[in-house]
């Protein structure tokens, strides 16, 4: 698929690409992510390539955006929130043509526009996130703000499951029930560990869904790797215009599609060695 194909009403994508198109592009981002962070020798795999398939689905299916015109007024918005998993970003906003792939191969790089967490200096960036939970918030601001505008467009927020343990996101989440924040769609990525182990043994956060619900959501529970789902669920979500925000608890495997790094906790926050980098990269080409 050629740069700029398929686009349509400024929107690249939206409704040309099946679901077979979904998973040839998400092997190659999940291969871009592999590659850069075994480059950089430095990085979060794991939950970048758990995180793949979303930011796929939103960017190549589901949002309005235009990667010539990034600030375009009533665009879409995506905050990744879990800012350590930015490599997945990064290889999507490459790939649309946000900008020049090189930069992919410099990531973490002294001086390079890509660094560890993503900063709105990078186009196509909406937040400069990183310390858990805010970008939630941040999130939560921007969709505020949306309202108050009057604009009629739809705000996306991902976090880490991990990271609901943070304060500051049920703070986030009361506010944007408070505020009937139905223009505010978020994921949880729920792969089940953080880099201290199990997310349960560390900090339980189970029962995620309920817990969003006395916050005044409406939940949602998906495959997180299956397009379909993730797709049909943001559709069924975006038409309940009932005041209440919307979160999707997106089950996910923490390094998916790469048999190694699958479920191993031990990938959460290491790039592959040299021997690994090229099974990696075997197995995703």
């Amino acid at each position: 698929m050629s740069k700029g194909e398929n686009l349509m009403s400024g929107t690249p994508y939206i409704k040309n690409t099946d679901l077979e198109e979904l998973k040839t592009i998400a092997k190659k981002i999940r291969y871009n992510v592999v590659k850069m962070i075994g480059l950089a020798k430095s990085g979060h795999p794991g939950g970048s390539l758990s995180a793949t398939d979303i930011i796929v689905a939103l960017y190549y299916k589901i949002m309005n955006h235009d990667p010539k015109n990034p600030e375009k007024k009533g665009r879409d918005i995506f905050v990744l929130s879990k800012g350590h998993a930015c490599p997945a970003l990064y290889a999507v906003l490459a790939e649309l043509g946000y900008f020049d792939k090189e930069e992919l191969w410099k990531l973490r790089k002294v001086g390079a526009l890509l660094q560890g967490h993503p900063s709105i200096s990078i186009p196509g960036v909406e937040a400069s996130t990183g310390s858990l939970g805010q970008g939630f918030s941040v999130a939560v601001g921007i969709a505020l703000g949306c309202k108050l505008d009057g604009l009629n467009n739809t705000v996306y927020v991902l976090l880490g499951d991990g990271e609901c343990q943070e304060g500051q996101v049920w703070e986030a989440a009361m506010a944007a029930s408070h505020y009937k924040l139905d223009n505010l769609i978020g994921f949880v990525d729920r792969n089940r560990l953080q880099i201290d182990g199990c997310t349960e043994d560390v900090m339980r956060l189970d029962d995620l869904k309920e817990k969003f619900k006395a916050f005044g959501w409406d939940v949602f529970e998906i495959d997180g790797h299956n397009f379909k789902e993730i797709i049909n669920t943001v559709n069924t979500a975006k038409s309940l215009k009932n005041g209440r925000p919307k979160m999707i608890i997106a089950n996910t495997i923490k390094g998916k599609g790469v048999s190694f790094m699958e479920d191993n906790i031990g990938f959460h926050g290491k790039a592959p060695n040299e021997e690994q980098l090229e099974k990696a990269l075997k197995e995703l080409s």
